[in-house]
């Protein structure tokens, strides 16, 4: 009898794995802060901080930065400095500073003062790319998305349920055939998977509960 990494990728099972195995884990930042209040600002904001940040770090900047201005008018009246202050240390702070200024100023004078819940409109927004634009789309709203970012990327070509080179890429295989009811979460499974178990070098494999259905493609060294 052939071992379930020998055919097709048992996204299924994977799945279903997986979600019993991140309840011990830490969730990713952004899933924690929309879970605090489900708001697409807040998932919009903590978003763009995360980039290049660890979570730690984005986790204390983003909670008191939104203690501070939970608007994009009230971000509005601060100013550069003040967001800087507040969003230190995260990476680029004083370059993010300017951009979560230019993101409320957008949202103000062209959406209203309320954040689009529409993938094309997010995308128009400055420093919004597709990765930050999905999870307000599926955070902050509810709606059917696929958020990939280097783990999404990494562990879907690892399990082999996709072969891609890029994280567009990825998105676009995703969307093409992952089953409809896992896009929301599949995000946070993997990340959160990718962040503790399936490391970038030398994954934890040993103690992986996926194994089994996993094709390791790329993985030349694991514990």
């Amino acid at each position: 009898m052939p071992s379930p990494k020998s055919g097709e990728t048992d996204i299924t099972k994977i799945v279903t794995i997986l979600r019993d195995e991140v309840r011990s884990l830490e969730v990713p930042i952004v899933t924690e802060i929309s879970r605090r209040r489900r708001d697409p600002f807040d998932v919009l904001i903590s978003t763009v901080l995360s980039l290049r940040t660890k979570d730690q770090v984005t986790r204390e900047a983003a909670l008191k930065l939104l203690a501070r201005a939970r608007t994009p008018d009230a971000i509005r009246s601060l100013s550069e400095d003040e967001i800087a202050k507040l969003i230190f240390p995260v990476g680029f702070y004083k370059t993010k500073a300017k951009t979560l200024i230019h993101i409320c100023n957008d949202l103000v004078h062209r959406f209203g003062g309320k954040v689009p819940d529409d993938l094309d409109a997010l995308l128009t927004l400055k420093g919004v790319g597709r990765k930050t634009a999905n999870l307000v789309v599926t955070l902050g709203f509810g709606k059917l998305g696929i958020c990939v970012d280097t783990h999404v990327h990494r562990v879907s070509n690892r399990l082999g349920y996709v072969e891609t080179k890029t994280p567009e890429q990825t998105e676009m295989a995703l969307r093409a055939k992952l089953p409809a009811e896992y896009w929301i979460e599949f995000n946070d499974l993997l990340v959160t998977w990718g962040q503790n178990i399936c490391r970038p070098i030398s994954p934890f494999c040993s103690k992986c509960a996926i194994r089994p259905y996993c094709k390791q493609v790329g993985v030349t060294t694991h514990r």
